[in-house]
């Protein structure tokens, strides 16, 4: 709950205490360590699959899979170390011990290439990294956006404006990384790459430590799964309530009074407004005849508003959050698939230097890196004039803008791959599988790399400020991790489709994804994933057109405003 002053009054048993906003200046240094971090993982990631195809000898799709499943488990960790985090440890706990396992599992993946040479141990520790990852991605983001004050619009615009500053970072984060570790992995030796890794990891732990006494730090509030499941359990208690309209009726909370002396003045502070959608969990706040005879208050059996209200938040973000696994299916093709492709094409550039096939994927990050001030700077003021929206278009807009543009992706995906095909044959390369490379520069991949920064400019800084803003304060930690999940679990579903694939087209003769691309029909994958994109777009509207955003009272003017 907050004062007038901008202060966050923390409740941890019943015992109020007080942390201040320390704003830009303390999230500086989270977002430093961020980008370092985010160094390491895309560093890791981006020639990943080569190093799986290459050094280990794994068949192109199981190399694919293995790649995906480890994205999708280091995305779904997150989860687990979200709720730890709001619920015992604390963001700022959590961060420093999943830091330290996360460091340890880069130390042991670096000893597995050099001195063990062992690929059990490597893949062991790349699952380590996964549990470190899970604690620190859904901590960090959401830390720094804690140090913005929100009891002024401008502190809000301020912070929507962070989270496009914060992604910024950690795509310069990852531009580098590409480019500098994909670099040294080609052209000297893959372990060089992962030591450049573990000291920045080394450095990003002491820069954050460095910034320690500037932070507002939050308590653990309590387990806010077992607040959820008390809503859901007392509104089955109360079944067979029909008449949930009449607000006298309403449980709202002990900061509001006690319903016992019905003469006290009414609330003058609600956190979160009454909204009219799912009114069967309505029932849980409603004070019947049970509740008014017994001398306690049953939490099982009556809930406040604010209660229900932010179980409300929690099942609205369900729908989007499935509305935006295709998405995520069509961004792991950027380090699979489209890295691939990129290694069968002409990477010189000049007589000298030839660009590694997995540093294309920094072309993503710098148009990033232009996209996302643009948008800021340019986009959000233009439109704010024309839509009288404080961020120019809402959130969900900004989603369906990536949505459909990740179409386009695919697309141009697909018309390339084509091309790439052709000069195969015309050029009698068709079986030319131990040095495969085609007369075609690597620039014609461009247009879709192009295309997908521009899509995750939209739709991946959108995510991330809707599922901070949309959830409950005290769950915020598990709305970061529930934004990561999409990709882990995106990141299944594009195994899955993977799979389909491969089963009915070895079926019917013609597969489509193997070993030897130029035999294969990737474009023909691609096509398929391009329409599956745009059946899921059509989806995501129709859900969007219903989404009610969060309200609640603001204390100075009693009036409500919408945080969006």
């Amino acid at each position: 709950m907050e004062d007038r002053s901008g202060n966050v009054e923390i409740h941890r048993h019943g015992h109020p205490t007080k942390t201040t906003k320390g704003g830009w200046h303390a999230a500086i240094f989270i977002i430093a360590m961020e980008a370092a971090e985010q160094f390491a993982y895309i560093g890791l990631s981006a020639s990943l699959i080569l190093y799986l195809t290459d050094k280990f000898h794994e068949p192109l799709t199981v190399a694919a899979k293995n790649k995906n499943t480890w994205v999708g488990v280091s995305s779904i960790f997150p989860l687990l170390g979200g709720f730890i985090a709001d619920s015992y440890l604390g963001r700022f706990n959590t961060i420093i011990i999943s830091s330290l396992i996360y460091l340890l599992g880069m130390i042991v993946l670096t000893l597995s290439v050099t001195v063990l040479k062992n690929k059990k141990l490597f893949f062991t520790a790349l699952y380590v990294l996964s549990v470190g990852n899970g604690g620190h991605k859904p901590c960090v983001q959401t830390f720094a956006a804690d140090q913005y004050a929100e009891d002024t619009l401008e502190e809000r615009d301020a912070k929507s404006s962070f989270f496009n500053w914060w992604y910024l970072a950690i795509v310069i984060g990852s531009v580098f990384a590409v480019f500098v570790i994909s670099y040294l992995q080609d052209n000297v030796s893959y372990a060089v790459g992962l030591e450049v890794l573990v000291a920045m990891l080394v450095g990003a732990l002491v820069l954050f430590i460095l910034g320690m006494k500037r932070y507002s730090m939050e308590s653990p509030k309590g387990s806010p799964i077992t607040s959820i499941a008390q809503v859901f359990v007392a509104a089955s208690c109360k079944w067979r309530v029909k008449d949930t309209h009449r607000p006298e009726n309403y449980w709202y909370g002990h900061d509001h009074g006690s319903f016992h002396d019905r003469s006290e003045s009414p609330p003058k502070i609600q956190t979160l407004v009454h909204t009219d959608q799912y009114r069967f969990l309505d029932k849980a706040m409603i004070i019947d005849e049970h509740d008014t005879s017994s001398k306690t208050i049953n939490p099982w059996r009556l809930c406040s508003m604010t209660q229900v209200e932010e179980v409300k938040l929690v099942i609205r973000l369900i729908p989007i959050w499935l509305s935006c696994l295709m998405f995520t299916v069509v961004q792991t093709q950027l380090s699979t698939f489209f890295t691939k492709q990129s290694s069968t094409l002409n990477n010189s550039i000049g007589p000298h230097f030839k660009l590694p096939p997995a540093s294309l994927q920094g072309f993503v990050g710098i148009v990033i890196l232009f996209a996302v001030p643009i948008y800021d700077k340019i986009f959000v003021p233009f439109a704010r004039k024309i839509t009288r929206h404080r961020s120019g278009i809402t959130v969900l807009q900004r989603i369906g803008v990536g949505l459909f543009l990740s179409i386009f992706t695919m697309v141009f995906a697909a018309i390339v791959e084509t091309k790439r095909v052709h000069v195969a044959k015309n050029h009698n390369l068709i079986d030319n599988t131990k040095k495969n490379i085609l007369p075609m520069s690597i620039w014609w991949l461009l247009p879709q790399y192009t295309i997908l920064g521009i899509s995750d400019a939209f739709t991946i800084v959108g995510l991330q400020e809707l599922f901070y803003d949309q959830m409950p304060i005290a769950m915020r930690s598990l709305g970061a991790a529930a934004y990561l999940s999409i990709v882990g679990v995106g990141s299944f579903v594009s195994n899955g489709i993977i799979s389909v694939v491969v089963e009915i087209t070895s079926k019917v003769g013609g597969k489509w994804l193997g070993d030897n691309l130029n035999r294969a029909h990737l474009d023909y994958f691609y096509w398929v994933l391009a329409v599956l994109s745009a059946m899921n777009l059509c989806v995501y509207l129709w859900i969007a057109k219903d989404f009610v955003y969060k309200k609640r009272h603001v204390v100075e003017t009693s009036m409500v405003e919408s945080n969006t």
